[in-house]
């Protein structure tokens, strides 16, 4: 199978409600690849494009809502085959979102949305979703405290 000389980038986004619950998509049964998966969001960078207006178009595009905070959280080198058939950098991002705005934007990639805990994942999973959520669940801020101290 012939291949680019180079390997492509991809923004990888877990986005999250800022209060412990990320939003995982399910994958149509006309997504490129893994029908019927769970999976975070991610796309293609494009030439000029900045990483973070990377994200926020990629944001709007399937989950029709704007990006209110984008972090940089980690890159992962993803070979995907034996032997390789497809080769991308990933930068992975976690991105606030409000709940209450987002809906599916691309309903030929995606099925169905939901909130979960990143202790009450469904299955199965997008094979490269799991290396996503674990750089998320590392760089995940605690949630605010009621306990009324500084």
């Amino acid at each position: 199978m012939p291949h680019p000389e180079t390997p492509s980038v991809s923004c990888v986004f877990i986005c999250h409600d800022g209060a412990g619950r990320v939003l995982l998509a399910r994958r149509a049964a006309a997504a490129r690849d893994e029908a019927g998966t769970w999976d975070t969001g991610a796309g293609a960078l494009e030439w000029g494009e900045t990483f973070e207006s990377a994200v926020a178009r990629e944001v709007r595009e399937e989950y029709a809502t704007d990006a209110l905070e984008i972090a940089t959280i980690g890159v992962r080198n993803v070979l995907r085959g034996d032997p390789v058939g497809s080769h991308w950098v990933a930068v992975v991002f976690a991105v606030r979102v409000d709940p209450e705005k987002v809906t599916i934007g691309e309903p030929h990639k995606f099925d169905a949305l939901e909130w979960f805990t990143t202790d009450t994942l469904p299955t199965p999973l997008h094979s490269q979703c799991g290396a996503g959520l674990s750089l998320f669940k590392a760089w995940q801020p605690a949630p605010p405290s009621n306990t009324g101290r500084p």
